[in-house]
C-alpha cells in the first residue's frame, strides 16, 4: 500500500513534530524536572525520552548524509548532561530536517525494514517523534490530538511495517482479526485481516487515538469498542516492538 502522505507531507508533519516535542519537553522540564518519568515508556525518565529522540535523530541524519549502504561504522554521539539536553535534541532536530530536505526521497540508503531509501526514512521519523511527542505532553497530563492525516498514515505504516518486524512470521497462532475505525477520517484498516472469517472487535475512534492505541500509549478505553475488548486488547498486544 502507497503511503496516505508523500514525502514533502512527512517532512512538514516532522518539522510540526519536532516544534511541538520541543515545546512540550521544555515545559515538562519546568513542570516536572528531568526525573519524571514517561508514562508510556516505563522505566524511562524524561531525560532518557529527550536523550532517545536526539540520538535517533543523530543516527538517521547519518545515514541520510552518506547515503549509507550499512550501519557499520556510526559513531554515537558523546552523551550529554541533563542541562543540555534541551538545545542538543533541538540541533539533532534541524540537522535531521535539514538532511531530509536536501536528498531525493527516492535515493537508496540502508534500514532495518524491507524497503531501503530516503522515503522509508521520512516516514518513520515523522512518526517516531509523533509518538513520543504524546510521550512527552502526557508527562504534562496534555495529551493533544494527533492531526487526522498523520495519524492515518501513522496507522498504516504501524501495520504495514512495525507488525511485520514484529511477526515476521505472520499472525501468532490464535490470531483473530480487528477492525481499526478512524471515524474523523471515514477509513477502516484490520489487524490480522484474514486470520479467521469475522473479526473479533471493532475499535472505534480518531485516527490519531488508534495510532496511540496500537503503540500502547492510551488505553483502548479511550475508543469505542464492539465486540470482545479484552481479545482485542491481546491481539494488539502481540504486536510486541519492545
Amino acid at each position: 500500500m502507497d503511503p496516505a502522505m508523500h514525502p514533502a507531507a512527512h517532512l512538514a508533519a516532522l518539522r510540526r513534530a519536532d516544534a511541538r516535542f520541543a515545546d512540550a519537553a521544555a515545559e515538562a522540564v519546568l513542570a516536572a524536572g528531568w526525573g519524571a518519568a514517561v508514562p508510556g515508556c516505563p522505566g524511562w525518565t524524561l531525560a532518557d525520552l529527550v536523550r532517545h529522540v536526539g540520538e535517533v535523530q543523530h543516527f538517521w541524519a547519518w545515514v541520510v548524509r552518506g547515503r549509507v549502504a550499512s550501519p557499520e561504522g556510526y559513531a554515537a554521539p558523546a552523551r550529554r548532561p541533563d542541562d543540555e539536553l534541551l538545545a542538543w535534541a533541538a540541533g539533532r532536530s534541524a540537522e535531521l530536517e535539514t538532511v531530509l530536505a536536501a536528498a531525493d526521497p527516492a535515493e537508496p540508503v540502508w534500514t532495518w525494514a524491507p524497503r531501503r531509501d530516503v522515503a522509508f526514512v521520512l516516514r518513520r521519523q515523522c512518526h517516531e517523534v509523533v509518538v513520543h511527542t504524546a510521550d512527552v505532553e502526557q508527562v504534562l497530563g496534555d495529551l493533544r490530538p494527533v492531526p487526522t492525516d498523520v495519524g492515518l498514515d501513522g496507522l498504516d505504516e504501524w501495520l504495514e511495517v512495525m507488525v511485520p518486524a514484529a511477526l515476521p512470521d505472520g499472525p501468532p497462532p490464535g490470531a483473530h482479526p480487528v477492525v481499526l475505525h478512524a471515524i474523523d477520517a471515514g477509513a477502516e484498516r484490520t489487524l490480522f485481516a484474514g486470520s479467521r472469517p469475522q473479526p473479533v472487535a471493532t475499535l472505534r475512534g480518531t485516527a490519531g487515538d488508534l495510532l496511540l492505541a496500537c503503540w500502547r500509549r492510551v488505553p483502548l478505553e479511550v475508543l469505542t469498542v464492539d465486540g470482545d475488548g479484552l481479545q482485542a486488547a491481546a491481539m494488539l498486544a502481540a504486536v510486541d516492538l519492545s
